[in-house]
């Protein structure tokens, strides 16, 4: 006879990839305190969890409506008894309505009261984003998370993984036992969060001098700033930018001595690796959003205007301009040890 669940619990994750590794300390909490409830995640970066062990069900957020309507009416045949929504969106609070989850719970925010059956009220002053969730797990479940967790990712041998990255750089011509550090040049939020290509590309050739392999990562669409890296940096830079996948990005985070990028998600997901990291905050703030992890180093400039929490600046980006070539280049060598 199989076992029945004793809840239906569907996690509403973040939209984003950092936010979405900030849930595991509230996720694996969850996990652990209810093995007999039945736990989906749904999220963009949900199927990214594989192998975390942090539910039985993860499903992408699909983009088209008539897709998000035909999952939802999947959803309502388990007739789930909570929906635990981590973005702060009046969306997630619709699409929990269709689902038919018995209690839909949220933060009170975006005017989405009437939709949800328990509101928590958002912290003021805003806490570290990790704690947030922990917060909203132990609210609606009753699970208590402790504050100041650290999310922690659980590493995989994956030998196809291993062999497709394994290609890709030796096409890119960085050699097998060369320590590399990664460049992550772009940012999903916005221009504002982005180090100039100029900088990157000095890095770059500081990385060289130092006997680094400074290796450039990014979306398909950074391809222009990576070519301006290259050209800043005096010499062809090996890049894999655009030519990775979502699925590849844990096995590629895995094989760097360090990662150095704007405040991105992958900056979260190479530091839950224990990967030393080196994060560079202009327009957000580290106070709430900041990578945890023992190897995790932030560097940010609290200029008048920041954090201003704006995609675009509208001046002349003072916040990221204010953090200097050399250094980023001397936090990456005590993180290497070079």
């Amino acid at each position: 006879m199989v076992n029945q669940p004793d809840r239906v619990i569907i996690v509403r994750a973040a939209n984003w990839l950092g936010d979405t590794v900030m849930a595991l300390p509230a996720l694996a909490a969850l996990r652990a305190a209810l093995p007999r409830t039945r736990i989906t995640v749904i999220g963009p970066w949900a199927p990214l969890l594989s192998g975390q062990a942090v539910a039985d069900i993860l499903l992408p957020y699909p983009r088209d409506l008539g897709e998000r309507l035909r999952l939802g009416r999947a959803l309502r045949g388990d007739r789930p008894d909570l929906a635990l929504l981590l973005p702060n969106s009046l969306e997630s609070a619709l699409a929990a309505c269709w689902w038919g989850a018995a209690r839909r719970v949220g933060f009170d925010t975006d005017g989405r009261r009437p939709l949800l059956t328990d509101t928590i009220p958002q912290p003021s002053p805003r806490h570290h984003q990790v704690d947030e969730y922990g917060a909203l797990v132990t609210a609606a479940a009753g699970v208590r998370v402790s504050e100041g967790l650290t999310p922690i990712w659980r590493r995989a041998e994956r030998p196809a993984m291993q062999a497709e990255l394994d290609t890709l750089l030796t096409e890119t011509g960085v050699a097998p036992a060369t320590r590399v550090v990664g460049l992550h040049l772009g940012a999903s939020f916005g221009r504002s969060k982005l180090w100039s290509a100029e900088s990157f590309g000095r890095l770059a050739a500081c990385l060289r001098r130092d006997g680094l392999c400074p290796l450039l990562l990014g979306a398909p669409g950074d391809r222009d700033i990576a070519h301006a890296v290259s050209t800043a940096a005096g010499a062809p830079t090996p890049s894999l930018v655009g030519r990775d996948r979502p699925a590849l990005l844990a096995t590629l985070l895995a094989r760097l001595c360090c990662l150095v990028s704007g405040d991105t998600g992958v900056a979260h997901l190479a530091a839950a690796m224990g990967v030393p990291t080196v994060t560079l905050f202009g327009p957000t703030d580290p106070r709430l959003t900041k990578p945890r992890g023992t190897a995790a180093r932030v560097l940010y400039r609290a200029v008048p205007c920041s954090p201003c929490f704006l995609p675009s600046c509208p001046i002349d980006h003072i916040c990221m301009q204010g953090i200097e070539v050399e250094e980023v280049a001397e936090h990456v060598r005590q993180a290497v040890g070079a």
